[in-house]
């Protein structure tokens, strides 16, 4: 091994020693109760909220995938600037309602708010499969890009295969030992590195092409297409603006994050933070277009933020930066593993399997299907291949699909079980069906649209068939209009909802 290689391996298993520690300090906090392990007995402080938030929200869809797309396809991502706004106004408006409805029915998961809300077991349990099911494609890609950074980063020496296995056995055990505790105080050390890693990365590779106005006057003579968005990426550009915030904010770890905090106060300042926090895309965008003009035969687009560093940046910062990506691959892997177990146990494994198991065994129910559902992602990183980008949309793509049924719930006392199911089942065939067939997708749709196609039809169909089924009973209705006169009139500055 070269002086490179064994430096790259110090740093990245510095990276991963972190929450180890992190995890081991923090089940010495945690009690063996399911609202304890799963949402922090609904007592998270808003540092730790935001942080973990920001960190989930920050995978490496957009920590690798964001230089990608700029090294790819010029300014299509700059749509992620438009998109965080978006994602923190949705955190703010609908995830503030989600987290005083969960208080008040005492929820742990997203099937819990579905079946109060609709009171509809059936419904409820799809909409749980559906979480399931498309949050394990966006795991997958966190492991992959978490591989990646390793394999480059080491020089080889630590290969992809090997890699995502480290992540995977990392994540495991530290959240195996911590629950969500130990995710958001990993997360806090994780959000500040990526922010910073993005824009100091950036900073280093511009300057190697003579600052940005000279890169963008190169690029102009040697690629002027780069510099535009292209004939029919305008679909893909709202397609990406609509979808990623949606999908993100559907994600079954998002759900876990609005139950687990203890103070309101968060929700009203989401929207500027996840702002600010877009201000790090500067650095990916100069990373992206930089490396068109030092690298421009780069084999693997999502490789390009590892390689640009580590050939024109000082050793020691380009090998942090890289450990910090690969912690932003593991903020959001650890979290959506989490989710998916604490979703196993309460939705499935104690509602079908074994009912009312004590707390403690419910707790090791949770555990042991973390294990399964990153084994899961794991394979299928090794053998489902594709840039981290495409694969991040079509999971976003299928969890947006429950905004309708959730905005529905919230906002629209005509809004029925029937509907909801039709729209899902529609939206999310649509879906399957033209991410498989992308040819035979209609008109623009067929141009990076399908996404949002499946999402339109969800909610027209939704919206036609629900005035004409069986209502709510009346009875659920006017539980949830006391809620929201509650909600109205809710003191958010009452001593008992303190921030800690």
């Amino acid at each position: 091994m070269t002086t490179t290689e064994i430096l790259g391996v110090v740093v990245i298993g510095f990276f991963l020693l972190i929450p180890l520690v992190l995890g081991t300090i923090a089940s010495r906090f945690s009690k063996s109760t399911t609202a304890d392990y799963f949402v922090q007995g609904r007592a998270m402080g808003s540092v730790a909220v935001f942080f973990t938030v920001t960190a989930t929200w920050w995978s490496a869809f957009a920590f690798l995938g964001s230089n990608a797309s700029f090294y790819l396809d010029g300014p299509l991502f700059w749509t992620a600037l438009v998109w965080n706004i978006f994602f923190g106004v949705l955190y703010y408006w609908i995830g503030k309602r989600v987290w005083f409805h969960g208080k008040r029915g005492d929820y742990l998961t997203a099937r819990d708010f579905f079946a109060d809300l609709f009171g509809s077991s059936k419904l409820a349990t799809f909409i749980a499969i559906v979480l399931l099911v498309f949050t394990v494609p966006h795991l997958q890609i966190q492991l992959t890009g978490g591989a990646y950074l390793m394999e480059v980063a080491s020089g080889g020496t630590v290969p992809f295969w090997l890699g995502g296995l480290l992540f995977y056995v990392v994540i495991i055990v530290y959240v195996w030992a911590g629950g969500v505790r130990a995710i958001a105080w990993t997360d806090i050390f994780y959000g500040v590195s990526i922010f910073l890693g993005l824009i100091i990365s950036g900073i280093f590779v511009v300057g190697h092409v003579g600052g940005m106005g000279t890169m963008f006057d190169e690029i102009q003579q040697v690629n002027p297409d780069h510099l535009l968005l292209g004939d029919g990426v305008w679909m893909t550009w709202i397609t990406m603006f609509l979808i990623t915030p949606l999908g993100a904010l559907m994600g079954p770890q998002m759900w876990t994050r609005m139950y687990a905090t203890k103070s309101p106060r968060l929700f009203d300042m989401m929207p500027f933070l996840v702002g600010l926090m877009a201000l790090a895309y500067l650095g990916s965008m100069l990373v992206g277009n930089a490396g068109t003009l030092l690298m421009p035969d780069i084999e693997n687009p999502d490789q390009v933020l590892p390689l640009v560093l580590l050939d024109y940046a000082p050793l020691l910062l380009a090998l942090v930066v890289v450990a910090a990506g690969a912690g932003a691959a593991m903020s959001t892997a650890n979290s959506q593993v989490h989710a998916m177990g604490a979703s196993y146990t309460i939705d499935f494994h104690d509602r079908y399997f074994q009912k009312d198991l004590p707390e403690r065994k419910k707790v090791w129910v949770g555990r042991w299907a973390i294990l399964v559902f990153s084994a899961l992602a794991y394979i299928a990183a090794l053998y489902i291949p594709g840039l981290l980008v495409t694969i991040g949309l079509v999971a976003f793509g299928g969890l947006a699909q429950v905004i309708v049924p959730t905005v529905g719930a919230l906002f629209w006392k005509r809004a029925s079980v029937a509907g909801s199911t039709a729209g899902l089942i529609v939206g999310l065939t649509v879906l399957v069906v033209f991410t498989a067939f992308p040819q035979w997708a209609p008109g623009p749709f067929a141009e990076g649209g399908v996404e949002l196609l499946a999402l339109l039809l969800n909610i027209i169909v939704f919206v036609a068939v629900s005035p004409f089924t069986k209502p709510r009973d009346s009875r659920l209705l006017l539980k949830i209009r006391r809620r929201h006169h509650d909600f109205a009139r809710e003191r958010w500055d009452d001593p008992d909802e303190a921030e800690a």
